[in-house]
């Protein structure tokens, strides 16, 4: 009996443990929000209002930025499922239209991250004053690159992401804010009629191997 006893209490202790340990998540289907990316290497800052549909595999993103000392403007869309991006020029209604055969990439804390540690951003002295996150590290197989990033323990929202190149330079930062579950207007996904009769090219050879590479 007290053999059983000392099992229970172990398998209890266990499962505890187990429950209170942060695990890998995705965040939700349908966001919109705004980020900010850095690639230190190639001198590019940009800041993007993004538009995420996991459900229909539909990406679309409003970029404006620097690049050296380059204006850069963007205003991409990326459907998955139909495997097209559309770089869109609304200003003279004209597109470039580019078969997309990399497969979609969601929003989330990859299945094998290791957990580092759980914080709180702002103050957690009063209830309302402090944001608790979750950080996380890992490699790319595909890549070989090591990464960091923060999600919401509740509600698995994206704080930022900084990937690292094999030498450990920094190769892209990336920060969320103004964050907001659903879609507003769901024709964001929708192309201008003037893309209609645009023959697409060739894709290109780059690896997508994480949603904040898609956006670039």
């Amino acid at each position: 009996m007290k053999i059983l006893f000392v099992i229970l209490v172990c398998l209890i202790l266990i499962l505890g443990s187990c429950a209170q340990k942060p695990h890998p998540c995705r965040a939700p289907p349908l966001l919109e929000g705004k980020l900010t990316v850095l690639v230190p290497g190639e001198k590019i800052r940009v800041y993007e209002k993004f538009y995420y549909d996991a459900i229909g595999q539909n990406v679309c993103v409003v970029a404006y930025g620097k690049e050296d000392n380059k204006t850069i403007f963007a205003d991409r869309l990326l459907l998955f499922r139909e495997g097209v991006k559309y770089d869109i020029h609304y200003h003279n209604q004209t597109c470039v239209k580019t078969a997309l055969k990399e497969p979609f990439v969601p929003i989330e804390v990859p299945h094998d991250a290791h957990f580092l540690h759980q914080l709180v951003i702002g103050s957690s002295s009063r209830p309302g004053e402090g944001l608790l996150v979750n950080n996380w590290e890992g490699i790319v197989p595909q890549t070989k690159e090591h990464y960091f990033m923060s999600f919401t323990e509740f509600g698995c929202l994206p704080i930022y992401s900084i990937y690292f190149t094999e030498k450990m330079d920094v190769d892209i930062m990336t920060s969320f804010y103004d964050l907001v579950n659903g879609i507003e207007d769901p024709e964001v996904f929708i192309p201008p009629s003037f893309c209609d009769s645009v023959k697409p090219l060739e894709a290109k050879d780059d690896k997508v191997t994480n949603f904040f590479k898609a956006l670039l």
